[in-house]
Formats: C-alpha cells, sequence, structure tokens
C-alpha cells in the first residue's frame, strides 16, 4: 500500500514538471516598432550594379572602355507610327557607344518625341514620367563633349545630340537625347554646335508623320508620341 502511494507520488511530480516545462517562454530580446523597420530595411537586397554609377568625370573613361567590347552601330527605333532604323557613326565612338548602352539599359523606351517642330526637327528622349527621372537618376548624371569635326552636316535625315541646358558655353551634349533633322535640305546652321552621331537608314517617311502632328506653343505633341522600344539590330 505504501508503495502504491509513493508511485502515485512520483507520477504526480512528473506531470506538474511537464506542466511547468511547458509553460517556460523561451527568452527572446524585445524589438521596437522603429527597430523592426530598420531590421526590414536593412534586409532588403540592392540588386548588384552591372556598371557604375556615371558622371561627368568618370563618362569619358568609362565610354572609351565600352567602345572596345560593344561594336554594334545599328538600332530600331518602335513608335506608333511606325519604326526607325538608324545607323550610329563609328567616328563619334563616345556618342555612338552611349546610345548602345542607353539602348541595352532600356532607357529609351516609353520616353517620348517631346519636342517636333515640322520642317525642322523632332527631338526625343525626355518624357514627363518620373520613371524616366528614375531611370537617369539610376545611369547618373553626366555630359559628354561636343565630337563636331568629323565632316558631318546637318542634312536631313540625321541624327544629332542637342546640348544641354545648363550654363554650357563648350555646348557639352545631353546623353538622355538625340533629334532628328527631318527639314528638306537640312539645317546647316546648326553645323559645328551639335555633335552629328548617327543617321536614319529607313523610315523618314514615320519621322515626317510624327513632324506633322499637332502641337502645343512649347513644340510638345498635344498627343504624346511615345517611343515604345529601341532595339540593336546590328
Amino acid at each position: 500500500m505504501r508503495l502504491v502511494f509513493i508511485l502515485c507520488l512520483f507520477f504526480l511530480f512528473l506531470n506538474c514538471e511537464d506542466k511547468q516545462t511547458k509553460k517556460k517562454v523561451i527568452p527572446k530580446t524585445t524589438v521596437t516598432k522603429k527597430e523592426k523597420k530598420e531590421i526590414k530595411k536593412d534586409t532588403i537586397i540592392e540588386p548588384e550594379r552591372e556598371f557604375p554609377k556615371l558622371n561627368s568625370k568618370s563618362a569619358m573613361a568609362f565610354f572609351l572602355e565600352y567602345d572596345k567590347h560593344h561594336k554594334e552601330n545599328k538600332v530600331r527605333i518602335t513608335t506608333d507610327f511606325g519604326t526607325i532604323d538608324i545607323l550610329l557613326f563609328n567616328e563619334t565612338k563616345f556618342h555612338r557607344s552611349n546610345f548602345i548602352f542607353l539602348t541595352k539599359q532600356k532607357y529609351f523606351n516609353d520616353t517620348q518625341f517631346y519636342r517636333v517642330i515640322n520642317n525642322y526637327i523632332v527631338q526625343a528622349g525626355n518624357s514627363d514620367d518620373k520613371k524616366t527621372a528614375k531611370k537617369r537618376s539610376h545611369i547618373g548624371r553626366y555630359l559628354l563633349p561636343p565630337d563636331t569635326k568629323r565632316g558631318f552636316k546637318h542634312d536631313r535625315g540625321v541624327v544629332s545630340m542637342p546640348s544641354s541646358e545648363i550654363n554650357n558655353p563648350y555646348k557639352l551634349a545631353s546623353p538622355f537625347e538625340f533629334f532628328i533633322v527631318q527639314q528638306k535640305g537640312g539645317a546647316h546652321f546648326l553645323d559645328g554646335d551639335y555633335t552629328i552621331f548617327g543617321k536614319v537608314i529607313k523610315g523618314m517617311d514615320v519621322v515626317d508623320k510624327i513632324a506633322a502632328v499637332e502641337t502645343d506653343d512649347g513644340d510638345w505633341p498635344d498627343k504624346n508620341v511615345y517611343i515604345r522600344n529601341v532595339e540593336i539590330i546590328n
């Protein structure tokens, strides 16, 4: 009888021990809401950059090296009016390399022909969409020096690079934008001021259609003319 009593006490003790064990709380540090936000922020891994963020000091060296490995010189611009094929000149290698680089980064996609003057030029590569500003910020802010002594003239169909809007006595080029001369007979008064780096080899009829759209007082088309895609074809 005494043995039975002892066994009962023993099992009762084990049962109580087990309940106490289950009630034990695993020690952990207390994290505030602010700390949780910081932890979440720190755990977001930014994608590794394929290229350095460019500025005006580093851009020339970057494109000099880029030119050695990226020799493509033909691109196709797709718009709602049709396609425009462009040959980029090897003679203006920094500007050619820049355009190929931006094409591969898909910068031009969804930008617009934002300045249109019939029988003069159609200018593209900008947009009022915040995405375009973000693309520029990611790639970097830089200008390219002019390269105007290659014997090219602003004939109809040539592709040239506009100057930056900043105080710019040396006509440094705005690398994200370009214009196509649409004027019959050319716009030769632009020679020597802007870098010609390519020409339209197919699709001047498309350029003419874009040039003919209605615009506001600031030469911005009343209906946005988008560049849907720019791709390398050779």
